[in-house]
C-alpha cells in the first residue's frame, strides 16, 4: 500500500493519483491541509530525503512569509514550518515500504513501479 500525501486541489497530486490508478497500484491519500500531517511525520521525511528537497519554495505560501522567517529557515526549523504550513511540503510525498519519494516525476514514477 501506497501512502500519498498532498493536498486534493494539487494539479500534479490528481495526476499522480490518476497515474497510480492506471497502474493497478493500491494507495490512499491523506490531504495535508484538511486531514493533517505530524510534525513527526515531516521529520521522517526530513531525515530520509532532507529539508531542502522538502520545502516548497515555488509557492505562493512560501513567497508570502516574511524576509525574517525565510532567511532563519533551516535543518532545525523546517519541520515546525511545514507542520504550520503544510502547502510548504513539496507534494505529493509517497511512503511504501518504508521509502519516502517525493516529487512526481519520471525519476519518482520508476521508483513506484519498482515498489
Amino acid at each position: 500500500m501506497i501512502t500519498v500525501y498532498g493536498l486534493k486541489n494539487c494539479d500534479t497530486c490528481r495526476k499522480a493519483m490518476k497515474w497510480l490508478d492506471e497502474q493497478g497500484l493500491r494507495h490512499q491519500f491523506i490531504d495535508v491541509r484538511k486531514d493533517g500531517v505530524e510534525e513527526a511525520d515531516i521529520t521522517r521525511w526530513i531525515d530520509a530525503v532532507g529539508w531542502e528537497t522538502l520545502l516548497n519554495k515555488r509557492g505562493t505560501t512560501w513567497r508570502g512569509l516574511g524576509d525574517a522567517v525565510k532567511e532563519s529557515t533551516n535543518e532545525s526549523t523546517a519541520a515546525a514550518l511545514m507542520a504550520a504550513h503544510p502547502a510548504l511540503i513539496k507534494r505529493p510525498v509517497f511512503e511504501m515500504n518504508g521509502r519516502v519519494v517525493v516529487g512526481f516525476r519520471d525519476e519518482q514514477r520508476r521508483l513506484l513501479e519498482d515498489g
